[in-house]
């Protein structure tokens, strides 16, 4: 089993990290708004392969004004377009932290999570083998995996 989180993190990162992360939520709460699950999946979704036909379109808005239809505002679509531009220069490295946060969570959940089984398991071998002290550990432990064993068949009625 490879430790890959062999570090300690200092508390004054950790209280860096989370004065920078309140900072930006505070900072970006009035411009961030939140959708439902359905608002999410009904709207047409930009992405990097969309954004240079977005940014053509917004171009020939303002070069070829005669095209634009009455209801579509070339002064809404720029802010809209910048707004998207600037979010997005904010989102991806917050993505990317997102991300590395997540994988590096889990494998220290996953490391963690090991060393009690392992633990578990050996406190397990020794009540088998009646060393003192073993049960009551065992006992309390065990209570995380109960009603986890396989399911025993009820006895058919005669």
């Amino acid at each position: 089993m490879e430790n890959k989180i062999d570090f300690k993190l200092p508390e004054t990162v950790v209280s860096e990290a989370l004065t920078a992360v309140n900072t930006a939520l505070t900072v970006l709460k009035p411009y961030l708004i939140a959708l439902s699950p359905a608002e999410r999946r009904s709207l047409p979704k930009m992405n990097d392969g969309t954004q240079p036909f977005v940014q053509k379109c917004l171009e020939y808005c303002e070069s070829d004004p005669q095209f634009v239809p009455p209801y579509l505002s070339t002064e809404g679509f720029t802010d809209d377009m910048d707004a998207w531009n600037q979010l997005m220069s904010i989102f991806r490295p917050v993505q990317q932290l997102c991300t590395n946060l997540d994988d590096t969570t889990m494998e220290a959940g996953s490391e963690s999570y090991m060393a009690a089984l392992s633990y578990y398991n050996s406190v397990k071998q020794a009540t088998k083998m009646d060393i003192p002290g073993a049960k009551p550990i065992y006992d309390d432990l065990k209570k995380r995996f109960a009603g986890n064993g396989p399911k025993k068949s009820e006895p058919a009625e005669n």
